[in-house]
């Protein structure tokens, strides 16, 4: 990496205790890879398979940020210390216009990405695409596919390397999933699948998906994995950040489904029937226009409301946030498809033993896959409040904040899973659990003591001085028999005393340390902290559209994302 001083190498290392514990998130991803490839290579030889190349996970990370002013955004303690907005007055025009997403990138902006990829081309970073994102002031970057364990590594230098060009732009680059209330957040869509030289990419379905036994056999996996291991899917992605994101605009409900799609959906129908039969087709994409192509139909379809969804020859991990390594989900994603593909061979193996043509056997374990799990399969609307309904009636666990789905880490099943994989010990995975959970604490202990602070020196001395102001105004003006509406006063002055007055509750409640575990202690953060900052912001933010805009003491949502 090189600065204005001279170059640093950076080489790919694993981080082990004297005792051989994994203290890194690298190790578990390379053990995640050995235990999938182990279980895949398995799998490939029972379909007829001779010659088999070693099977690896691949990943692309689609990269989501923000691009703040320097100048605003140094101004704002909660930006340079939480990384995201405490208070702020949504402005009259947001992203409703969609006019951003669709629009030009600035030619600030641009130049700041040239020199980014031109950064990342000199480490062998390899990305392809950069546009502008819904939200003002929000872009992306997405990389080339490569295999999981250096795609980890990329992505790591990729945010560094973003924060450090953005200061020689004048930028601040915000990482933070929700950094601005009321507009989209920031997610890193983790692109997953898996594949080796040999066979190919093993989840890629063909024209004729219905016949393809390698893909539905490994697609198949992944759907069992996903239903069984759902809970810990959700909690991988749990972070205080992240929590703000997870059920909004742009990012996926805390409910973890898969989508397939039409056609594999109606494939997978068929095979819970019985068998799968036929698929369906592309068609013809008629633009009427003589000038152009005709252009063939995908075969499925996208859903941005789907935290885990298929999409072409991928699956697409939406749930992830933008500050988070990728390795963690990775990792998931690796040994939940491993010890599907395990089960899935000892069934085959099983029914083999016992004279079974390999076909039957094939469909028999398929429609068990689909029996008793195709209640993770969704393609509708996963914000709707009748998918949260539905997902309770099929027995989904809806895992709302990190307090929810952190303490998921430390169950049986969980610590069976790792263990009997190889990819975790059960030292290593509660070692991960209480760092993730005094993170969790750390964050939300950070921003509440940031609400206090600023409230108290920045807020409150505004609104005060403003209705000095303006009681001066209506007092003179009445001296010389102008009579001045005195709503606005009235106002301002009921808004500064219930401010005041959850502020002085928010600090009460920062004074509680006597907790009986960390699980207690979290969901105190959670349901207690969490919603005394929101009351507060609720007086601040009422406030910001009552004071002068000169006695405003912070840089407003209008100027931060407007202004490039």
């Amino acid at each position: 990496m090189e600065t204005d001083n001279g170059m640093t190498l950076c080489i790919p290392t694993v981080f082990i205790s004297w005792t051989g514990e994994a203290l890194d998130k690298k190790t578990p991803l390379l053990r995640s890879i050995a235990a999938m490839n182990k279980a895949a290579t398995r799998v490939l030889k029972l379909l007829g398979n001779t010659e088999i190349a070693p099977v690896n996970s691949s990943c692309g990370a689609e990269q989501e940020y923000f691009l703040i002013d320097s100048n605003f955004a140094n101004n704002r303690p909660d930006l340079m210390l939480a990384g995201r907005t405490l208070f702020g007055k949504p402005p009259a025009k947001g992203q409703q216009f969609d006019d951003h997403y669709f629009g030009a990138i600035p030619e600030r902006v641009q130049v700041f990405m040239q020199e980014v990829e031109e950064r990342m081309y000199r480490l062998g970073i390899p990305a392809k695409t950069r546009h502008n994102e819904v939200a003002p002031g929000q872009f992306e970057i997405a990389p080339f596919f490569e295999a999981a364990n250096v795609a980890s590594d990329h992505q790591q230098l990729t945010m560094t390397i973003l924060r450090n060009t953005a200061k020689k732009h004048g930028f601040v680059c915000l990482l933070h999933e929700k950094p601005f209330a009321g507009i989209n957040g920031s997610g890193k869509h983790v692109n997953w699948s898996v594949g080796n030289a040999t066979q190919g990419n093993l989840l890629d379905p063909g024209d004729t998906p219905h016949s393809n036994v390698q893909f539905l056999v490994f697609c198949g996996a992944v759907i069992r994995g996903a239903h069984k291991y759902g809970s810990l899917l959700r909690a991988v992605v749990a972070t205080a950040s992240n929590d703000h994101r997870l059920g909004a605009n742009e990012a996926p409900p805390a409910i973890m489904s898969v989508y397939l799609g039409s056609q594999l959906e109606d494939v997978f129908e068929q095979i819970s029937q019985g068998e799968a039969k036929d698929s369906q087709g592309r068609g013809i994409m008629n633009l009427g226009v003589d000038t152009l192509p005709i252009f063939q139909k995908d075969a499925g379809d996208r859903n941005r409301t789907s935290p885990f969804a298929f999409t072409g020859n991928r699956f697409e991990f939406r749930a992830v946030g933008s500050g988070q390594s990728v390795s963690g989900p990775l990792v998931a994603m690796n040994t939940i498809l491993a010890d599907s593909l395990d089960w899935i061979a000892n069934k085959l193996d099983s029914d083999l033993a016992t004279g079974t043509e390999l076909n039957a056997a094939i469909q028999t374990v398929l429609k068990e896959v689909m029996d008793e799990h195709g209640a993770v399969v969704f393609g509708g609307n996963g914000y709707s409040e009748e998918w949260h309904k539905m997902a309770e009636e099929r027995g989904l666990a809806n895992l709302r904040t990190s307090a929810d789905a952190l303490p998921v880490l430390k169950e049986g099943y969980i610590e069976e899973l790792f263990e009997k994989t190889g990819v975790l010990t059960p030292v290593e995975l509660e070692s991960r659990y209480d760092v993730y959970a005094e993170q969790y604490l750390l964050a939300i202990e950070v921003e509440a003591k940031l609400v206090v602070s600023m409230t108290k020196t920045m807020i409150y001395p505004a609104a005060v001085r403003y209705l000095s102001d303006l009681s001066s105004t209506i007092a003179g003006l009445k001296e010389i028999g102008i009579e001045l509406d005195k709503e606005t006063a009235e106002k301002v002055a009921t808004l500064v005393k219930s401010m005041m007055d959850y502020v002085s509750k928010l600090t009460d409640t920062l004074s509680k340390h006597d907790f009986a575990s960390t699980e207690e202690h979290m969901q105190y953060a959670s349901q207690t902290i969490r919603p005394l900052m929101d009351e507060v912001r609720q007086y601040v933010d009422a406030l910001e559209g009552e004071v002068a805009d000169d006695l405003w003491p912070l840089p407003t949502y209008q100027e931060m994302l407007f202004v490039k």
